[in-house]
């Protein structure tokens, strides 16, 4: 990738750090999201979230827009609006999908999305990821699969919740790849911006046909606020800025991570008992992950 915007290409660590910040934001924020969703309609809290976060990352980047200029603005808004609707559908298939089946089922379809991004990525652009990546993945998918094998239960029946969630998983698989896409050639903070205005935009779209309810409670509020803009406007951001020096593959990847940090949480809160198979799971995707990374560490 060629350096843009006058800047040094920083070395691929810092950017796969920046991720591993995302993973552990979105994954410690999950039993707020869970607490809050109770006392308030989805699509109304995807909306206010993707709203907030969408003036926050405006209002901190908007130096940057004066001097980029209008034209190259614009191009890097289109771009993140593409990567939106994939983020969009991501979020709206895994809510509808939810009401059709476990929370279990849910989170080991989502997961699916970590082994999708290498495989849509090799149809698309005709080139694997290496060697030790593929095995990083598989190692971290054998993990996930330890890790919510539990809350599956004994019996996997498919229904269509468990399609509606598939489809979640290629739909955040197809946003990785086109965010990453358009972060490596036109300004990261207008496609960080592009892509959280167009979820809000659908987000408030939805709620033609689904009724905003809330109660109005602190639990609802610190959602919105903490979601809005730790993790979306700061998460998103620091994904957007990553993806520019980092493949899909790994960003991917490295968001295996995200189920482990909202178990660690759970525990913590007191929400879950530690289980073996969720210790044996989370080591497996650390142990995947480190595979990459030390290798990639010593290339630097």
């Amino acid at each position: 990738m060629t350096q843009r915007h006058g800047k040094s290409r920083p070395a691929r660590w810092r950017a796969d750090t920046a991720l591993f910040v995302v993973a552990l934001i979105w994954g410690t924020t999950f039993v707020v999201v869970k607490n809050a969703i109770a006392e308030i309609s989805p699509a109304y809290f995807l909306a206010l979230r993707f709203w907030l976060a969408a003036a926050c990352m405006s209002f901190i980047f908007a130096p940057a827009f004066f001097k980029a200029g209008r034209r190259s603005v614009w191009r890097g808004l289109r771009g993140g609006a593409a990567a939106g609707v994939f983020l969009w559908l991501g979020y709206i298939f895994q809510t509808l999908g939810l009401q059709y089946t476990t929370a279990g089922n849910s989170g080991f379809l989502t997961g699916l999305y970590i082994v999708l991004v290498p495989l849509v990525s090799a149809l698309l652009y005709r080139r694997w990821p290496q060697f030790l990546e593929l095995g990083g993945i598989a190692i971290a998918a054998a993990g996930m699969l330890l890790l919510t094998l539990p809350s599956i239960g004994r019996h996997f029946q498919f229904n269509r919740g468990d399609l509606l969630t598939i489809l979640c998983a290629f739909a955040f698989a197809f946003h990785l790849l086109t965010l990453g896409y358009f972060s490596q050639r036109e300004r990261f903070e207008a496609v960080a911006v592009g892509q959280i205005l167009c979820a809000a935009i659908l987000s408030s779209a939805m709620l033609l046909f689904e009724r905003p309810t809330a109660i109005w409670t602190p639990t609802v509020v610190f959602g919105i606020i903490l979601t809005g803009i730790f993790a979306t406007a700061l998460a998103f951001a620091l994904q957007t800025w990553a993806q520019q020096y980092t493949t899909a593959t790994r960003t991917a990847l490295i968001f295996a991570l995200e189920p482990v940090f909202a178990f660690v949480t759970a525990v913590l809160t007191g929400g879950e008992t530690l289980k073996w198979s969720s210790v044996i799971g989370g080591t497996l995707i650390v142990v995947g992950i480190l595979l990459v990374e030390l290798k990639s560490m010593r290339q630097v």
